[in-house]
């Protein structure tokens, strides 16, 4: 990182570590007429504003000093977080703010140009209902219920997403959205994440902030975890890590996942594998979100069987949490109610150490729905405003 450029000024006030031209002067040992220079470039480029109206008191007296400020209205970013039967999609402004939202129905299994050709029609009609232009839009931010490997913007063998295998998605989601839009959307960034990573980034950002280790844990129609350590999405070798859906349990021998395997996580605890079992005791159900819906008029079979799912995840979370050792285990998705996660603290106290289990705040949820929405915005907005990105961009400009 270059710590003398307008980038990683930008970065400083972006973080809150640094609000005044005086403090950035004071941290970067810079002069007062390089800073100036340097803001100058984040001016120009409409990244940064000084709020008049909001002064901080000067350090030593005198003139107060005026707030710089990163300016989220500057540009916007488009997300969806897909499901394998729903999706959700926005526009955002660069601070994370909703300014239009639309879900429905989208079948995963359709294919990847059938749904991002529909999230394409998506987004053009949220800009319109936002009153945007596409020029306005600074990427895209697209979160899926697969393995990702994000120097590809590819899925990877994905075992609830048929014929999405090594799918290019960043030029796909492009060329739908230009067709869609016209030239404007030819150049923008595409970014592709994995939603439980998502989710797990948007949640420690917003609501634990301090955590140096954090686990999320998403259980709709399969079964992954997100884990975010020292403010980092942790990926694993090639994007592969949290897929605990796909741990193998020795005492189901004979449930057959879809991954083709048999024994998994999530072949016995998924929201999928319950809406079968609850289909097969009389209540018919489709999926996870179904699931969800028995559950939230208490159901008395989804009751007894969202519990004894938690306690099979929470017996693999025993493993992860002695190998993790974090301090907030977040349990998400459409079975992450009441019953799932009392069966999951039962076992998962009972077979993890007090030593690992004594600080561990387990929680549900708190953004929601939106979880994966805000991650993938967050996602998109830390990768165009990085230091040496922000740089490559404000050089492009001059």
């Amino acid at each position: 990182m270059n710590q003398s450029s307008a980038g990683h000024l930008l970065w400083l006030i972006r973080s809150g570590r640094a609000s005044t031209r005086g403090e950035l002067q004071r941290i970067t040992g810079l002069s007062r007429s390089t800073v100036g220079q340097r803001l100058d470039q984040l001016f120009r480029a409409g990244w940064v504003k000084e709020s008049a109206g909001d002064p901080v008191e000067a350090p030593t007296g005198g003139r107060p000093a005026v707030r710089l400020r990163f300016d989220v209205s500057h540009g916007v970013v488009l997300c969806a977080d897909l499901e394998t039967r729903h999706a959700r999609a926005a526009v955002l402004d660069l601070g994370g703010t909703v300014l239009a939202e639309h879900s429905g129905a989208l079948l995963i299994n359709q294919g990847p140009d059938e749904v991002l050709g529909r999230l394409a029609q998506w987004f053009a009609l949220l800009l319109e209902k936002a009153g945007l232009a596409p020029g306005a839009v600074c990427g895209i931010g697209l979160a899926v219920p697969g393995p990702v490997d994000t120097s590809l913007g590819q899925v990877v063998q994905p075992p609830i997403m048929p014929g999405w295998d090594r799918y290019p998605l960043v030029d796909g989601m492009r060329a739908a959205f230009v067709a869609q839009v016209g030239e404007a959307g030819a150049e923008i960034p595409v970014l592709v994440e994995n939603d439980a990573n998502l989710m797990a980034y948007a949640e420690q950002r917003e609501g634990f902030p301090d955590c140096s280790a954090f686990l999320l844990v998403k259980v709709s129609t399969g079964i992954g975890a997100g884990v975010v350590v020292d403010g980092e999405m942790y990926r694993g070798f090639d994007g592969a890590a949290g897929d605990i859906g796909h741990i193998r349990l020795s005492d189901h021998p004979g449930a057959l996942c879809r991954c083709g395997s048999y024994g998994c996580l999530a072949a016995v605890a998924s929201g999928r594998a319950l809406a079968e079992q609850l289909t097969a005791a009389g209540v018919p159900t489709a999926s996870g979100s179904g699931v969800r819906d028995q559950l939230t008029i208490g159901q008395p079979d989804a009751v007894r069987l969202a519990r004894e799912a938690g306690r099979l995840v929470g017996g693999v979370l025993a493993t992860v949490v002695t190998l993790l050792n974090p301090g907030v285990l977040m349990i998400a998705g459409d079975l992450a109610g009441p019953p799932f996660l009392t069966g999951v603290r039962e076992l998962l106290y009972q077979r993890a150490m007090p030593r690992i289990t004594t600080y561990l705040q387990v929680v549900t949820s708190r953004l929601g729905e939106r979880a994966g929405l805000t991650g993938a915005a967050a996602m998109v907005v830390e990768s165009l405003y990085a230091p040496d990105r922000a740089d490559e961009r404000l050089s492009a400009m001059q």
